[in-house]
């Protein structure tokens, strides 16, 4: 293939090493060594994570929490455009600054779509195995293009920015790589096998509506507890989706993994243990704390209402 997954790997590394170079040399970082010995490491497992023995990984994954847990990871103050050039640039640009944010999912869109039949010379031009990824690292790379020519800045002003809100987002920014390896970690353990020992010991799931229920409703609960929809799937997916609702009532497996997720991202909104959905922006837009979760439990609480109904009259579709 032309453009494997690890070329993302090297991209984010890339930008990783950049944001930790730059925090290096920022004076007025009170914590710009640490900060930068932080970035770095994570820059270390995009970049030769695959290449490492996985002890080695771990132990790069205990070093950084422990910076983090010591408040090792702060951010400059940096220069930044006044109120006034900032609102002079949204009026010159208008609506057109939405380009470069929408041709991300337009691109990652037909990316995916369109992998199986790009090929050069019988070579797969895009990774089949994660093409959704791979088309929006690519979509990435397009709307950062298009913003340079937008705002006729320098890609250097991109990574500028970048390292702003990798700062402003702190620690919380490898929350959804550790939960989701927290999820595996769980998988491995048994977790799910003890799931579905105490589901099948102590609920009824011979009935296909509290089978599907105890699913939907333990995907949202496991990803409250964990912080991340990742984390959960593999426990219940483990515990209760493959073994009961495709074992015993031939689910497809596609519906199944699909609603599922989705009833793990209501848990996500619900959660403050999603520290980088619903804790990072509170913070960043100074409103009252937890006040995004209390936005959000309306919409999330009918949403896994019908996730459950969904999934029990579309499962075997």
């Amino acid at each position: 293939m032309l453009i494997p997954i690890s070329y993302l790997f090297y991209l984010v590394g890339f930008v990783l090493v950049v944001t930790a170079g730059m925090t290096l040399a920022d004076r007025t970082n009170p914590r710009r060594f640490t900060s930068g010995a932080f970035w770095g490491l994570y820059a270390v497992v995009f970049l030769v994570g695959d290449q490492m023995p996985p002890e080695w990984v771990g132990a790069l994954a205990i070093v950084m929490a422990l910076i983090a847990g010591f408040g090792g990871v702060g951010a400059g103050r940096g220069a930044q455009p006044s109120v006034a050039e900032l609102a002079a640039s949204a009026k010159r640009l208008g609506n057109k600054l939405f380009v470069p944010a929408l041709a991300i999912p337009v691109i990652a869109m037909i990316g995916t779509l369109s992998a199986p039949a790009l090929k050069i010379g019988g070579l797969a031009v895009i990774d089949p195995k994660n093409a959704t990824l791979v088309s929006l690292g690519l979509g990435c790379v397009v709307g950062l293009l298009l913003a340079c020519w937008l705002t006729r800045e320098t890609p250097a002003q991109g990574m500028r920015e970048s390292r702003r809100l990798t700062e402003a987002l702190g620690w919380a920014l490898v929350l959804p790589q550790m939960l989701g390896m927290l999820g595996l970690v769980f998988s491995d353990a048994g977790v799910g096998k003890a799931v579905a020992h105490v589901a099948t010991s102590y609920i009824n799931m011979d009935v296909r509506f509290v089978a599907v229920v105890v699913y939907v409703v333990g995907m949202a609960l496991f990803t409250i507890i964990m912080g991340n929809g990742f984390a959960a799937f593999p426990v219940m997916t483990g515990g209760v989706g493959v073994p009961v609702l495709v074992g015993v009532f031939h689910a497809n497996p596609a519906v199944m993994a699909a609603v599922g997720m989705l009833s793990g991202y209501c848990g996500t909104l619900m959660t403050p243990m999603a520290a980088n959905f619903n804790i990072v922006p509170a913070a960043l837009l100074e409103l009252p704390e937890r006040a995004v979760i209390r936005a959000q439990i309306p919409t999330a609480l009918p949403l896994l209402a019908a996730n459950v109904f969904l999934l029990y009259f579309l499962m075997n579709a």
